[in-house]
C-alpha cells in the first residue's frame, strides 16, 4: 500500500509557517521604557530632597495636591506600622528583593505568551520596584514626595507599579473575556 507523503510547505494544500517574529525591537523598548522610568524616580527623588527636605511644601493644586518630602522606613501603606510589626531595614530589603525577584520569574515564564500591554506592565512594575529596592537599599528607607489630599504620600516609583498592575490586571480580565480561538 502507498506510504503517505508530506508535503511541502509551499504546496497549495498548505499554509506556509509565518516568518519568526524579531523580538529585538519589543527588547529594546521594554529596557528602554524600564531604564527610563527608573531613572525619571531617582531624579524626582533627588530633586524632592534638594529642594523640599527642609520641610518646605510646593501646593500644585490649592487643597488638592502638594510635593512634600517625606522619608518611608515601612511598605505601602505602612502596612507593617499598622498591624504591630516590627520593621528592621534588613526585613524590608529582604522582602522588596524577593518581590522584586518573584516579579522577574513571572515575567520570564510568560515572556513568549505575554502581549505588547503585559510586557509593559511588566516593564513598569519593574522599574517601579527596582526604584523602591534601589532606595531601601542605599538609604534604609523610600523618599516620597507626591502628596494627594486624604492620600499617603507616594513617589513615581509608586505610580509605575500600580500602572503596571493595572495593566497586567486589564490584560488578564480581556484575555479571559475574549472568546477562545477555535481549535
Amino acid at each position: 500500500m502507498g506510504s503517505m507523503v508530506e508535503l511541502p510547505a509551499s504546496s497549495p494544500g498548505r499554509t506556509p509557517a509565518p516568518a519568526p517574529r524579531s523580538t529585538l525591537p519589543l527588547r529594546l523598548g521594554i529596557l528602554l521604557l524600564t531604564l527610563s522610568l527608573f531613572g525619571c524616580d531617582h531624579a524626582t527623588k533627588l530633586a524632592a530632597e534638594q529642594h523640599l527636605s527642609n520641610g518646605r511644601a510646593l501646593d500644585i493644586v490649592s487643597g488638592v495636591l502638594e510635593l512634600r518630602f517625606t522619608t518611608n522606613d515601612d511598605t505601602a501603606f505602612s502596612l507593617f506600622h499598622n498591624f504591630g510589626i516590627p520593621r528592621p531595614p534588613i526585613v524590608l530589603l529582604t522582602a522588596s528583593v524577593l518581590a522584586l525577584l518573584a516579579v522577574v520569574a513571572m515575567w520570564i515564564a510568560m515572556r513568549k505568551r505575554a502581549t505588547y500591554t503585559q510586557h509593559a506592565g511588566f516593564a513598569l512594575v519593574l522599574a517601579g520596584a527596582l526604584g523602591n529596592v534601589v532606595d531601601r537599599a542605599m538609604r534604609g528607607s523610600v523618599v516620597d514626595f507626591i502628596h494627594v489630599t486624604h492620600w499617603p504620600i507616594f513617589n513615581v516609583a509608586d505610580i509605575a507599579v500600580v500602572g503596571g498592575v493595572c495593566a497586567l490586571g486589564l490584560s488578564a480580565l480581556i484575555q479571559r473575556s475574549a472568546p477562545a480561538a477555535p481549535p
